[in-house]
């Protein structure tokens, strides 16, 4: 296993550990970031186009994070 993936495991291990509240609130964030990098990009601004797909990998892992809280508080 590449030591990217052990990094992403362990990264997504640390957001199943944050509250409900806590992944909204960084996913907001992430999602203006988001907004912010496509209006860079488009501006010609924008040195790292790497960041606007790590950023959306963020945004998939805190969504996904999100939802399995959602569904744990569901079935309880």
């Amino acid at each position: 296993m590449s030591e990217a993936v052990k990094a992403a495991k362990v990264i997504f291990s640390d957001l199943l550990a944050k509250t409900a509240d806590e992944l909204g609130s960084e996913l907001k964030a992430a999602r203006e970031e988001l907004f912010r990098l496509r209006f860079q990009l488009a501006l010609k601004q924008l040195e790292d186009t790497s960041r606007i797909g790590a950023c959306r990998h963020r945004i998939a892992q805190l969504s996904d994070a999100l939802r399995r809280k959602e569904r744990e508080v569901a079935q309880a």
